[in-house]
This record gives structure tokens, C-alpha cells and sequence, in this order.
């Protein structure tokens, strides 16, 4: 269990108290919150996307999933998924598939779906399948600076 340089780093900078919350080595965002034992409605995830414009972060609860319509028609871009194959030269301290959902720490631009707006409590990535980072949903918010509150996600 570890966090990535990046996000220990950010999470100091923005001088935000934080738990680890151990869990058994999980592929997706539903083990991880069953394992963890955790709400999926308060665990944040990430989808990366990009255009011409660059890389973009969707952030949203892992009960759901990006909607790229939604999110084209708010921002007037045309968004695609990004490739698994881009993402490790951006996220070097973290491993594939565990990115955790800060955008700031990355120097990535990030859209946040409102859902997360009702979460007392935040669980996220560490940057391994092994770990999740807690924070209140206040200090959330506040890592997420003025990252646009849109409605972006759908249930499963």
C-alpha cells in the first residue's frame, strides 16, 4: 500500500489531512469499493479524454458512467477516451488503471460531475490497486479548485 509522490506532494500543498484505507489488489472501481468497504456513490474515479485541445479529467462517482454527449454539449468539445497506451507518461507514479482524480496534482484540466457535491466523505485512487485515499468532501472540493461542476455521468 502507497501513495504517489504527486498526490502526497499536492495533498500537502493544499494542506488537505488525509487517510490511507488499505484493500486487496482490485481491477475496477466496484471491487475497489467493495473491498475497501466503502460507498461506490463516494468514490471518486477518473476517465481520461482528450481533443485538439489536450487531455482532459472526467471525475465522477464510480456508481456511474461518463457521459460524452453530456459532456461535449457543456463544454462545446468533441471528447474521446483516451488510449491506455497514452496514460503512463503522464501519471509515471502511479500504476496503469489506478489514476487517482486529481487533475491539479497532474497539470491536467478537470471536469467534476455535481454528484459528488453530496458526498460527506471522499475515497479515491492512491496511485496503486492496493490503496484508497479519504478525505473529507469538503477538502475535496477544495482540491478540485474551479474545476466546472457539470452533470457528465449516468448510472450503469
Amino acid at each position: 500500500m502507497s501513495i504517489a509522490t504527486s498526490v502526497d506532494d499536492y495533498l500537502s500543498r493544499c494542506g488537505v489531512r488525509y487517510d490511507l484505507i488499505p484493500h486487496t489488489r482490485t481491477t475496477n472501481s466496484s471491487q475497489t469499493a467493495e473491498a475497501a468497504h466503502v460507498p461506490g456513490s463516494q468514490l471518486a474515479k477518473c476517465v481520461m479524454l482528450h481533443d485538439d485541445s489536450g487531455y482532459l479529467m472526467a471525475i465522477l462517482p464510480s456508481t456511474r458512467r461518463v457521459d460524452l454527449d453530456a459532456i461535449d454539449e457543456q463544454l462545446g468539445r468533441r471528447l474521446m477516451l483516451a488510449r491506455e497506451d497514452e496514460l503512463p507518461a503522464m501519471f509515471r507514479d502511479c500504476e496503469p488503471g489506478a489514476i487517482p482524480p486529481l487533475g491539479k496534482a497532474y497539470g491536467i484540466d478537470v471536469v467534476m460531475d455535481d454528484d459528488l457535491l453530496k458526498a460527506d466523505d471522499v475515497y479515491f485512487e492512491a496511485g496503486d490497486h492496493r490503496a484508497l485515499v479519504h478525505v473529507s468532501g469538503e477538502d475535496f472540493l477544495q482540491l478540485m479548485g474551479d474545476a466546472p461542476l457539470l452533470r457528465i455521468g449516468r448510472r450503469h
